[in-house]
């Protein structure tokens, strides 16, 4: 792992509030605050304590600091991926509101999610014998593993095969119906990833899928961006014949702290998403393992897609 402007082992010098803005981009006076055009006139911020790496890899500028009340933080082009306090309601939830609607889910691919913590949580399935994950940014794997390794043992389970390269290419190279679920840990709509929001990916998931399989991908915040959502849920219905459902979760540091994410269900076996049929959290064996769960559990599976009512009526399927 090499940083551009990096000291010993591609990792800069210790970094304090003071010399921070220097050295790393929207950091005003030791605070990092978080500019998007996907969320005009606002901002949140964090208080920067250390840079701890950054780096500059083929597709984007890579940035782990220390913050005050967050723990590490990982930056990717200027966004926030991830924190260790909080990112536990995001990686939970991404990986078990599909693999728990589905029985004995065997065969799983992730699709981005290079931090690792979608196959942490990917792991706790005993059911599971294959995890493959398609991260496209090598850099982004190797700084996970190095600054969060409690995000990044995901990688050390035997059931994980890791590819290196672009998700849709990937794609188009897997067999017809080869796996039971798939789980898009994507960034935002811009640039290269709007095509991850698109209908030609999102039938390029479903050939991937058998019968009553699944996918769970991001899909942004209800305060945010409903006309993005509204078009995924287009897109979906389109292809998707089984089940549509969103839902939602509260993640303090990103945009507006509530993120999203559509499930759907190939036509097949049905699949009631609200009601979890594969309960994770009652297997006594998950907290002798590995660490407990944090934020998921059988009753915010169902609340998650309990809607406000201005997001109920935007995606209520129209005549």
């Amino acid at each position: 792992m090499a940083a551009e402007n990096g000291g010993a082992n591609g990792v800069p010098p210790t970094t304090t509030d003071a010399s921070a803005s220097s050295s790393l981009p929207s950091v005003i006076a030791g605070w990092f605050s978080e500019i998007s055009p996907l969320w005009p006139g606002e901002a949140h911020s964090l208080k920067v304590e250390k840079v701890l790496f950054q780096g500059k890899s083929d597709y984007q500028d890579v940035v782990v600091f220390q913050s005050a009340t967050y723990g590490k933080v990982l930056v990717l082009d200027g966004v926030i991926q991830l924190t260790e306090r909080d990112e536990c309601a995001y990686q939970e939830m991404i990986a078990h509101l599909p693999l728990c609607s589905i029985p004995s889910p065997k065969k799983v691919l992730v699709i981005g999610g290079g931090d690792g913590g979608v196959l942490r949580e990917v792991a706790r399935h005993s059911s599971v014998e294959t995890i493959e994950i398609c991260e496209i940014d090598k850099m982004v794997v190797e700084v996970s593993k190095e600054f969060f390794p409690d995000v990044a043992i995901g990688f050390n389970d035997p059931r994980v095969t890791v590819h290196i390269g672009d998700g849709i290419d990937f794609l188009k190279a897997v067999p017809e119906g080869k796996f039971d679920a798939i789980i898009v840990d994507s960034s935002d709509p811009i640039g290269p990833a709007q095509k991850l929001f698109e209908k030609p990916f999102f039938e390029s998931l479903a050939k991937a899928l058998r019968p009553g399989g699944v996918i769970c991908t991001q899909a942004e915040s209800i305060w945010l961006h409903m006309q993005i959502i509204e078009d995924i849920a287009a897109n979906c219905r389109q292809v998707f014949k089984g089940s549509i459902n969103y839902a939602w979760t509260t993640v303090p540091t990103y945009p507006s702290g509530v993120i999203g994410f559509m499930l759907c269900s190939t036509e097949g076996p049905p699949v009631d998403f609200k009601h979890p049929v594969n309960p994770i959290d009652a297997d006594e064996n998950i907290g002798k393992s590995r660490r407990p769960l944090k934020f998921y559990n059988s009753e915010i599976h169902t609340a998650a897609f309990c809607l406000p009512s201005f997001a109920k009526k935007a995606l209520d399927p129209k005549p």
